[in-house]
């Protein structure tokens, strides 16, 4: 349709009608602002004589464009690189994600390297997209709002900055918070360079979205609680348990027979560890050598650094954690040095203020104030394998416009630790809605 619509134009050249699709919010308001733009009809011009060629030209470029818009701006497949949504979704699983339930996104950075997401196929570092080109976000108008319980695809918010070293495997903030920040951007040996990344190249993370804007969370001996009521996620939760023994080993055979893909064996002969569901724990408890199984809880009042707001005024860790409310768009926040942890990258970061802290008191864009207003809405994601899952606890809030899409349809699951032959496909996994 756009080809179409240039060559009225009289934009007949390959160039012409290839700036026409891949940039047409730039291309045809260009063409409109040129002097004297007139209607030519395309059927006068002869009939392009194409060559071999040009004719495979045409239709990889066609393809190209077409699979470009629909990853776009409809659906987009996705792999499951990790087990942090075990047993919902598994290592292995390959799923169609859907950008129109939420509404899709315009590209931060239209100018990129097809089908692939931030770096290019042949290097570790090198970007896969132009920055001297970049438009604001906006997103159009979905199917749907985000729900509670939507298994969401989301641009990991701690993305911002990186090592390039570690790339997403090891958060640019902890680097900071263990080692500091002159260290870190000095040694490169270690820490290679730092970058920076839009939004819409940051890692793409999957999760369970289980706060929405205005509730208020919090965590009680690992069990989640929205708004005070203890909540019911419609996934299979996994949690870490220490399972002790007469002595006497666990058969293999019975580890698979119960699905049980997360495991190791302590330092004590007759201790395991096991991330698993709890109705697999209670099956464990009815073995004949297992005396005890008990779920790893960290005391309340313990207080780990890793976790948001990172901060010794919250002494939380991931299985007691909060209360914390969850920002929405137009809240006023009062804000003080206690926890202005909470909010200083909403403030910063996601809604792009300057903020600066001086005598003790608190600067938003040069103006001494202590409230602030939010401008978007946010969420809290948490994996359903609880003990492994690097989520919203670590990291905090996601906001709106880091939202991907939602998670729809499991199309292929295949078993990394199995043969073609010997099972690696998971029939009973594949073929499934995504719940």
């Amino acid at each position: 349709m756009l080809v179409e619509l240039v060559k009225c134009f009289g934009r007949l050249r390959l160039w012409e009608q290839f700036l026409a699709v891949i940039v047409p919010f730039f291309y045809l308001p260009y063409l409109s602002a040129r002097k004297k733009p007139a209607y030519s009809d395309p059927l006068i011009y002869p009939r392009e004589k194409k060559g071999p060629a040009r004719e495979w030209l045409d239709a990889v470029v066609f393809a190209v464009v077409a699979a470009t818009i629909i990853r776009t701006f409809l659906v987009e497949a996705y792999t499951i690189p990790t087990s942090s949504m075990e047993k919902s979704l598994l290592v292995g699983d390959f799923l169609f994600v859907s950008k129109i339930s939420y509404g899709p996104k315009i590209p931060n950075t239209p100018i990129a390297f097809p089908f692939v997401h931030h770096t290019l196929p042949w290097s570790q570092t090198a970007k896969s997209y132009v920055e001297w080109l970049s438009l604001p976000y906006y997103r159009f108008a979905g199917l749907d709002k985000v729900s509670r319980y939507d298994a969401v695809v989301f641009n990991y918010p701690a993305g911002d900055t990186l090592s390039d070293r570690f790339q997403s495997n090891v958060s640019y903030y902890s680097l900071i918070r263990e080692y500091g920040r002159s260290r870190v951007w000095s040694d490169t040996r270690n820490f290679g360079n730092i970058i920076s990344r839009p939004v819409d190249k940051r890692e793409n993370y999957i999760k369970r979205c289980v706060g929405l804007p205005g509730d208020t969370i919090q965590v009680i001996n690992a069990n989640l609680h929205i708004n005070g009521k203890p909540s019911v996620v419609p996934g299979t939760l996994q949690f870490k348990y220490m399972v002790k023994t007469d002595g006497t080993g666990i058969n293999q055979r019975i580890i698979d027979k119960l699905n049980i893909t997360e495991g190791k064996r302590s330092n004590n002969p007759d201790e395991y560890y096991f991330w698993v569901s709890q109705d697999v724990a209670d099956e464990l408890k009815q073995l004949s050598n297992v005396k005890e199984v008990t779920k790893v809880i960290e005391d309340a009042g313990v207080w780990s650094p890793e976790v948001f707001p990172n901060s010794e005024n919250f002494p939380w860790n991931v299985d007691n954690f909060g209360p914390l409310p969850i920002p929405k768009a137009g809240q006023v926040i009062q804000l003080n040095l206690t926890n202005l942890p909470i909010y200083e990258r909403i403030i910063h970061a996601y809604e792009g203020n300057e903020l600066m802290v001086k005598e003790n008191k608190i600067y938003i864009n040069g103006t001494e104030t202590n409230t602030y207003t939010i401008k978007m809405d946010y969420y809290w994601m948490m994996g359903d394998n609880r003990h492994n899952s690097a989520d919203s606890r670590i990291w905090g809030f996601v906001p709106n416009d880091h939202i991907v899409g939602k998670a729809v349809f499991v199309w292929l699951s295949l078993d990394p630790n199995k043969s073609l032959f010997g099972g690696k496909i998971r029939f009973n996994k594949s073929m499934r809605l995504v719940k």
